[in-house]
């Protein structure tokens, strides 16, 4: 599949927010923090020092996934990854976080930082399989939906 992986412009907030709001409306729920991050990618992600990254065949957006600013320096968080339900199972997914772990090295991050739901199993597996390890979850997580913690260092 001819599929390439390229940066955030203005044209893709449209499909940013619509893809993610569905993948969260089928696997969870919408909080007002994700309402928030995905109405305004340039205002949260883009401008604090963040990543947006999109899968296209063709021109048509088949996957998108965010690399945000933390606390710490060099270290981002990988989040808001979603794929058209259509095309789940087609190793999108992969691409992407692999994008993300190249982009961190060639970047010289520390980490990648990422919170998840263990109700997720084939994401965790994925995480566990590209070398993230689980942390211990802080009781004050920025989403309620998250029980797991995850960090790949470079």
């Amino acid at each position: 599949m001819d599929i390439r992986i390229v940066a955030y412009k203005s044209d893709y907030a449209k499909s940013f927010y619509d893809l993610n709001i569905e993948w969260l409306k089928t696997f969870f729920y919408v909080e007002p923090f994700d309402e928030e991050v995905l109405s305004k990618p340039e205002q949260y992600i883009i401008n604090k020092g963040g990543y947006i990254f999109f899968a296209l065949k063709n021109e048509t957006i088949l996957g998108t996934v965010a690399l945000m600013p933390t606390e710490e320096s060099n270290i981002l968080e990988l989040t808001k990854m979603a794929v058209l339900p259509e095309m789940r199972g087609h190793k999108i997914g992969q691409r992407l976080l692999q994008h993300c772990i190249d982009f961190a090295k060639q970047q010289n991050l520390k980490a990648l930082l990422l919170y998840s739901n263990t109700k997720l199993e084939n994401a965790i597996y994925l995480y566990k399989k590209y070398g993230f390890k689980e942390l211990k979850l802080e009781s004050n997580s920025p989403y309620a939906r998250s029980d797991i913690k995850m960090l790949l260092e470079f």
